[in-house]
């Protein structure tokens, strides 16, 4: 466990709570701004209550985010069983499943604000994340 970038994140997380409060729905308008057909797998996936799919993925980028520099195993288990998992069996594109933790991170930190060592440890955090995406790409 890395303590000091696990503090410097969640000061960072901290900040942004009080800028945005809730970003679900940024996150989410983002997303989609960005992954149009995206839309349309999260209607098919939670039929009548998108929303609530919507939530759940934004609350996993937070706690993938929250966790990492505290347990980056537990993420890396995660991600790879989810990320062959719904590309496979849901047909959810690798690309859209960065995108989403891109997305969050992209909306999460400019209010976080971090500055050196701080904004060094979410860049290292992008990094491990995606790369986790990357890794599961093909498998």
């Amino acid at each position: 466990m890395d303590r000091q970038k696990h503090a410097a994140i969640e000061a960072g997380l901290e900040r942004a709570a009080e800028a945005l409060g809730d970003v679900t729905q940024p996150v989410i308008d983002l997303f989609y701004q960005r992954f149009p057909d995206a839309k349309a797998s999260f209607a098919h996936h939670s039929p009548g209550k998108p929303e609530s799919l919507e939530a759940e993925m934004v609350g996993n980028a937070l706690y993938y985010v929250m966790c990492w520099y505290e347990n980056p195993v537990e993420a890396r288990i995660a991600f790879d069983s989810s990320v062959p998992h719904h590309r496979v069996a849901l047909g959810v594109p690798p690309d859209w499943y960065r995108g989403f933790i891109e997305t969050f991170l992209d909306v999460v930190e400019p209010a976080a604000a971090p500055v050196g060592e701080e904004a060094q440890a979410w860049a290292e955090l992008r990094e491990a994340l995606v790369g986790l995406v990357e890794r599961n790409r093909f498998l």
